[in-house]
């Protein structure tokens, strides 16, 4: 069996507040995007995690697929495999691409051994992975809430448009993103969004860690500056960074050529 799993963009991220819990209440659109690795499944008398493409660091129990994995043979008692991952999604990016090889492991294990679960069921089993990680249940537009992983169906399309996404390769943690937001009530509409005036999205929507990240990475600064110079209609980091995307019309020419991770996809 193989799956393809997507990526995802933040349009959008707000920071409301910490939590007690030590989360921060968020609220920020997921919307995915044709930007996918490669999972295949086959049988194996032992569990088998391998990986082609990017190198992945630690241990493989720490890996979110063998977490996925190991909720499913807890519960369920399922038989051992072996999991082929082509890693194609830049890591710590920004994109949810550990999120979505998680989950999607989830969903090629339920349909490989026939366990016909719920979606609801796969949410729950996803949600211990991730706050990222139900999102890809779905994998339609959804607005996130809470932190990160109450989601509310969203209808939005950018069918006919361009995303031109770049991981200018810099690592950020969560630390250092969070270091200096100040988290605020927001009174964004997202119902707005829906009118499609780009205007409106470089002025109002916003990503709260641009805030925290530019100042210490101007560089990442300088390739959303680069987008809107370029004829981009809207461009920002996406999550926690450091991967920044545009939205165009037309299909842009390739414009970061010191960067080894650019996409530029259909939607």
């Amino acid at each position: 069996m193989i799956i393809f799993a997507n990526a995802k963009i933040n349009l959008g991220l707000f920071i409301h507040k910490k939590r007690n819990d030590g989360y921060h209440e968020i609220s920020s659109l997921k919307f995915p995007i044709p930007l996918c690795d490669v999972i295949e499944i086959l049988p194996s008398d032992h569990f088998v995690l391998k990986v082609l493409g990017a190198k992945i660091e630690g241990r493989m129990h720490d890996n979110l697929i063998y977490k996925a994995y190991s909720i499913l043979k807890e519960k369920h008692n399922i038989a051992p495999v072996r999991i082929v991952l082509q890693k194609n999604i830049p890591m710590g990016a920004g994109i949810g691409g550990g999120s979505a090889d998680a989950t999607f492991t989830l969903i090629g294990l339920n349909d490989y051994f026939k366990l016909n679960l719920l979606k609801e069921t796969l949410k729950e089993y996803a949600d211990q992975l991730g706050s990222d990680c139900p999102f890809f249940v779905e994998n339609k537009p959804q607005l996130a809430s809470g932190k990160g992983d109450e989601l509310l169906e969203f209808d939005l399309s950018l069918k006919g448009k361009f995303l031109y996404l770049i991981h200018p390769n810099i690592h950020i943690s969560t630390a250092e993103a969070y270091a200096k937001v100040d988290p605020l009530p927001s009174s964004f509409e997202w119902i707005s969004l829906k009118q499609k005036d780009f205007m409106f999205w470089k002025e109002n929507l916003l990503n709260d860690f641009e805030k925290s990240i530019f100042p210490n990475h101007p560089e990442i600064d300088k390739v959303k500056l680069e987008l809107y110079k370029n004829g981009a209609q809207y461009a920002s980091m996406s999550g926690s960074g450091s991967s920044v995307f545009g939205i165009f019309d037309e299909r842009p020419k390739e414009l970061f050529p010191e960067f080894k991770s650019q996409f530029i996809l259909a939607l």
